[in-house]
């Protein structure tokens, strides 16, 4: 069920990113929800590897929308600029 709720999350930061982020179209709003997805993922499972917080703590979804948030961030700033070249 924890998954479940860091896929819900990443698809909820991705979505957001995909509206403030249309300015550039280049990236889809499938591929946006599908990084918020991993991002949040990672962040839960670092999380609870490095014994930071525990299932179904407020603390476990905001680091997976960081989590989220910072893998989209990180590929508009890897691939963005290669594509608009």
């Amino acid at each position: 069920m924890e998954l479940l709720g860091w896929m819900l999350v990443g698809v909820v930061v991705g979505t957001l990113a995909r509206f403030m982020m249309a300015r550039r179209a280049s990236t889809g709003p499938v591929l946006l929800m599908l990084l918020g997805i991993a991002g949040a993922m990672l962040a839960g499972f670092l999380g609870r590897a490095l014994d930071l917080f525990h299932p179904r703590e407020p603390l476990s979804f905001v680091a997976a929308a960081v989590g989220a948030a910072l893998v989209i961030g990180l590929y508009r700033l890897l691939l963005g600029s290669r594509r608009s070249a």
